[in-house]
């Protein structure tokens, strides 16, 4: 009975190194090229949370980690030499019922993608309107 098994993870294991090597089965990793997790107050100067970093040209996206305490808008800009954004992303919270329980997801809309047309030195500011004890992780990833 020992052969079988053996034999059947053999089997599993080829299968499974044929479907993951295939051209057609690309796996996408999203890489992060700015991260920041607002959970402190003393993150903030002013009221808003300010970095800088370097954007190669190419489309990127706005990614959060949300949850129910987070702030309910989050005031965003992000400014280039030749690049102005500016959004208020609102915290939306979608309720999902089950036979057992009821709970809810939690994201931030509004505009969350962003196309950079050279390489460039940002700033960016992140303003939660007066909620500096909800937490909440941004991301701009690379598409």
């Amino acid at each position: 009975m020992n052969k079988k098994i053996v034999i059947i993870l053999i089997v599993i294991t080829i299968i499974g190194f044929v479907v993951l090597s295939s051209p057609n089965n690309e796996v996408k990793i999203d890489k992060s090229v700015f991260h920041v997790t607002l959970a402190n107050p003393q993150m903030y100067q002013d009221g808003v949370f300010t970095d800088v970093f370097s954007l190669e040209a190419g489309e990127y996206y706005f990614r959060f980690i949300p949850n129910g305490d987070s702030p309910k808008s989050l005031s965003i800009s992000l400014e280039g030499e030749n690049f102005n954004f500016n959004e208020n992303f609102r915290l939306n919270g979608t309720l999902h019922k089950t036979a057992i329980s009821e709970y809810y997801t939690w994201d931030y809309e509004g505009q969350k993608k962003i196309e950079i047309f050279e390489k460039q030195e940002f700033a960016i500011q992140i303003n939660p309107n007066g909620n500096f004890l909800g937490t909440v992780s941004v991301d701009i990833i690379e598409n």
